[in-house]
């Protein structure tokens, strides 16, 4: 009989014990083949053209993710392939197959199943195609005609991308089984069994990963300045490495102490689990903590993807906060340009404001600006009543201000406490900032300060004072004939106008909100695939035990409760670490993005744990099928 056809047979034959693998596989092509295929397909055509190239740019970044976490994927893959069929391997050895013609063997077997996994995987992409990019352009909210299509380009990137790092590792599997020893293949399993660690040992990786975890959830979280970008790279490098000491040491040392308890031991049948579970997280704590990082990472993705969508809506909110904005050197004039205004629409508010321009020589503050202007408490309190907006503040000292500011996508000043300008030579410190629009568009092209009335009296002769006139209509249909009535107006110095149904420059920033979610749901998956995947092998090296255990005439129903026990607690810890971690990386987020996330947080964490309790159920179902104990 051929190689080919003895690979075949054994695929064949074994393919229901591939079909989690095949699956994983394909879900990852899938997604792959449809973020190129949006790029190279034409659907974001319809967008700006800066918009266009912004959101490619994202998608090409999150290729760029993917394509890393395939060759993690990959390459865990084919490790728990190789791993499923080695004592199989070495009794192919006994039967008279040289090295190389088992290498070959597995070569052949293996590359069916990534040749069929990438066939289901663009199969799928293109059946499901549309609906993905019905899915995208939905949660992104961007402004586009849908339209079917189907990309070769995208189908050749994805297979070639795929093959490549998908041949590297098979490859590498080759080498290894052709280098490998007979009695080694045929024992491999019992060696995994004789790993041991010292309490000592476990003692000291726990300290390290209690210690290296607080600090990095300690510096997460911490308020400062330039130094909060330093501190998330080092929260990132402490929170991953405390993990990887976390499962490494005080979990085994957990289930090791607890062994020792008679007390624990011999109560609900724990005899029959403990020591497996042992077992299996000392052999195992690897793969648990890197699932439990790419959990983490998923929730964190979601909850930047929400805390950016929020922010895009609060700052074309507050960008939309008037249609109008009139700017004039003479006082007075609210009515004048609202009567010219009402001419063609209704007029929903208006306002107006006197603002102290300063030249940039008399201004000191942290950060330079092209132009600082000051406002009187009163005035900006006048405003506010007249627009509706919150104001909340109490008149500043003599040596106060409350800064007034734009509101950023994203800002690294986290601590505010001491921040201080100095005008004229004279020392102000903050007293407080806001992000309310009270000035609307403008408030993103000046540097504002508001500060006491006697205050700004004193300031008046050192600056120019001007005059803003802003109004919000409620009917856009005569927009543009109101903005040219008042181009025509006299007495303006400049006119800002604002239609919210063409300002779209930033539209690109509503992709990535769902590029977020996509890699949530991805990596999610991947994740409960990981440790599904891992159970699924592990059941096929304890079905010796069960076996045993069934003849030495352990009740079903005791056993089934057994396996259970021992899952969930699988499943278990990456999740409580994980829910743990990512209160403390979603918080240094909210810091930075400046917003409130806790409940998106806890709705992310609740989406994981159903996802997992659907993979725990499935791998109860599965385990218990192999093992016999039905």
């Amino acid at each position: 009989m051929s190689m080919l056809k003895l690979s075949f047979l054994n695929f064949k034959s074994s393919f229901k014990n591939y079909l989690s693998l095949i699956i994983a596989l394909s879900f990852t092509i899938l997604i792959f083949f449809n973020f190129f295929n949006m790029i190279d397909s034409g659907v974001l055509s319809a967008l700006s053209q800066d918009n266009l190239e912004k959101t490619k740019i994202i998608i090409q970044v999150i290729i760029i993710v993917l394509i890393i976490f395939m060759i993690f994927f990959i390459w865990y893959s084919t490790n728990v392939f190789l791993t499923r069929r080695k004592k199989e391997i070495g009794i192919y050895a006994f039967m008279g197959l040289t090295h190389l013609q088992i290498g070959r063997l597995y070569m052949i077997e293996i590359t069916l199943i990534g040749f069929v996994s990438l066939l289901i995987g663009l199969l799928s992409g293109g059946i499901f195609g549309q609906l993905f990019q019905m899915f995208f352009i939905h949660l992104s909210d961007i402004h586009i005609d849908m339209h079917f299509s189907f990309s070769m380009s995208a189908v050749i990137k994805t297979s070639v991308i795929y093959l490549t790092i998908y041949m590297i590792f098979v490859a590498k599997g080759f080498v290894n089984i052709v280098r490998s020893n007979i009695l080694d293949l045929l024992s491999y399993h019992k060696q995994n069994e004789l790993i041991k660690q010292n309490n000592t040992i476990l003692m000291i990786k726990t300290i390290i990963g209690i210690v290296v975890l607080g600090y990095g959830y300690y510096i997460a979280i911490a308020k400062g300045g330039m130094e909060v970008l330093n501190n998330v790279l080092k929260a990132v490098i402490c929170v991953i490495v405390g993990i990887y000491f976390i499962f490494g040491g005080l979990i085994p040392f957990i289930f090791q102490t607890l062994k020792t308890r008679k007390m624990f031991l011999y109560k609900k049948e724990r005899t029959l689990w403990i020591n497996n579970i042992i077992f299996r997280i000392k052999k195992n704590y690897r793969t648990y903590a890197i699932t439990c990082i790419l959990m983490l990472c998923s929730v964190t993705a979601l909850a930047t993807g929400f805390a950016m969508k929020q922010r895009y809506d609060n700052m074309m909110s507050s960008r939309h906060v008037y249609n109008y904005q009139v700017m004039s050197q003479k006082k007075g004039l609210k009515d004048y340009y609202q009567k010219i205004i009402e001419k063609k629409s209704q007029v929903k508010y208006g306002s107006s404001i006197a603002v102290l321009q300063l030249d940039s020589s008399l201004m000191s503050s942290r950060y330079s600006h092209t132009a600082y202007a000051v406002l009187s408490y009163s005035q900006v309190k006048a405003l506010a009543k007249q627009t509706g907006l919150e104001f909340s503040y109490k008149e500043p000292k003599s040596n106060e201000y409350v800064k007034i500011e734009r509101l950023y996508m994203l800002t690294i000043l986290t601590d505010r406490s001491n921040e201080k300008i100095t005008i004229n030579k004279k020392t102000y410190h903050m007293l407080d900032f806001t992000t309310e629009a009270y000035l609307g568009y403008m408030q993103e092209k000046i540097s504002l300060y508001m500060i006491s009335d006697s205050e700004y009296q004193k300031l008046l002769p050192l600056g120019k004072e001007v005059y803003f006139y802003n109004y919000k209509i409620k009917d856009m249909k005569s927009f543009e004939t109101s903005k040219q009535d008042l181009r025509q107006a006299n007495d303006s110095i400049g006119l800002v106008s604002l239609n919210p149904n063409e300002d779209n420059e930033m539209e690109w920033i509503k992709s990535i909100y769902a590029l977020c979610v996509f890699m949530f749901l991805v990596f999610v998956v991947a994740s409960g695939s990981i440790i599904f995947m891992k159970l699924y092998n592990d059941a096929f090296e304890d079905k010796s035990r069960y076996l045993v255990l069934n003849k030495l005439g352990i009740n079903h129903e005791i056993l089934k409760k057994s396996i259970g026990k021992e899952l969930f607690i699988i499943y278990a810890f990456p999740l409580l670490i994980m829910s743990i971690s990512s209160y403390f990386s979603v918080k240094a987020l909210a810091n930075m993005m400046q917003t409130e996330l806790l409940m998106i947080n806890l709705t992310s964490v609740i989406v994981v744990i159903v996802l997992f309790i659907i993979f725990y159920v499935l791998s109860n179902i599965i385990y218990r099928k192999i093992v016999e104990v039905k």
